[in-house]
C-alpha cells in the first residue's frame, strides 16, 4: 500500500537539507555562505485505523492530523450494535 492518507492525501515530499558555514554578518561576520546541500524526504506520520468507510469498517492509513480533525470515523466497539434491528420501537 503506497504511504498516502486515505482522507487528506498527505503523501512523501522531498526537500534539501543544507550545512552552513560562517558567521552572519550581523553579528559582525562576512555572511553565512552554504556548503553542501542534499536531497532528503519528508514522511507523513501515517497510523493504520480501523474506519467506517461507505458504512463498512476498513483498516486504512490516516495521517495524525486528519485524526485529530475528526475526519477519521471509528466504528462502534460492540458488535451487536450492527446486528439489532427495530421494529415499531422495539428491538428484535
Amino acid at each position: 500500500m503506497p504511504r498516502v492518507c486515505h482522507f487528506s492525501g498527505a503523501s512523501t515530499s522531498s526537500g534539501w537539507v543544507c550545512k552552513y558555514r560562517g558567521k552572519a554578518k550581523y553579528l559582525g561576520g562576512v555572511g553565512i555562505k552554504t556548503t553542501s546541500r542534499k536531497k532528503r524526504t519528508f514522511m507523513p506520520n501515517l497510523q493504520n485505523v480501523t474506519t467506517m468507510v461507505d458504512g463498512v469498517p476498513t483498516r486504512v492509513k490516516a495521517s495524525t492530523r486528519a485524526i485529530r480533525e475528526g475526519l477519521v470515523v471509528k466504528p462502534i466497539k460492540r458488535k451487536y450494535a450492527y446486528t439489532r434491528r427495530v421494529k415499531n420501537g422495539e428491538l428484535v
